[in-house]
């Protein structure tokens, strides 16, 4: 178990109000994210996420280590959405998950990135998207737009973007915390990209009326 894991555990275990205060803080925002692909609505997403940290709470003695505290607790979050959503009838979310290929959304330049059935790299750029000034990328303006971006993307990329680019996951805790194959997870990121690429070339590049 890492050293910083077995710390926060061992706080938790003995019942350590402010760890688990300042744990709560830190995650809670992105557990919500990723509850929202999984149920209809953010009240409801909230509720998964304090049914989560219950059940976090009382397996903890369980938790061995063999992956971070932070992928077993979203793991504990993605399996508690998934039965709240089989409860309310919800499946398209599971889909979007187990093949976003094959989930219809509205199109946003589509022949920009390749698919995922593409032989050189599923959801690369088909073609490459225009400079963008870094003096204007990290205008605190131009962030609150790549913000607003993400927000408007479907609830699978939102998640996987925001624990990728956002939260700066690695691909392989993106894949066991959401339970994802390498070439979904590739294919819902770079869809989100493209998208949060195409809102900021239209904001930093409006056409002419």
């Amino acid at each position: 178990m890492d050293p910083g894991d077995a710390k926060l555990v061992a706080a938790l275990r003995a019942g350590d109000e402010d760890a688990f205060r300042q744990l709560v803080e830190e995650w809670h925002s992105m557990m919500v994210r990723v509850a929202q692909i999984f149920v209809p609505s953010r009240a409801v997403a909230e509720d998964v996420v304090q049914e989560t940290w219950l059940r976090v709470l009382g397996a903890l003695d369980r938790f061995e280590g063999r992956s971070s505290l932070r992928t077993w607790v979203f793991r504990i979050l993605v399996n508690t959405a998934k039965t709240r959503a089989q409860r309310e009838g919800r499946v398209i979310p599971f889909s979007a998950l187990n093949d976003p290929g094959r989930v219809p959304e509205p199109a946003v330049d589509a022949d920009r990135f390749l698919g995922p059935d593409d032989e050189r790299f599923p959801g690369h750029w088909s073609s490459p998207p225009r400079h963008l000034p870094e003096e204007e990328l990290l205008a605190a303006e131009t962030r609150e737009r790549i913000a607003a971006a993400i927000e408007e993307l479907p609830a699978t990329q939102r998640a996987v973007i925001s624990l990728r680019d956002v939260a700066g996951w690695s691909a392989e805790e993106v894949r066991n915390a959401l339970d994802l194959s390498e070439v979904n997870q590739r294919v819902l990121l770079h869809r989100a990209r493209a998208k949060v690429r195409r809102a900021l070339e239209e904001y930093l590049s409006p056409e002419d009326p």
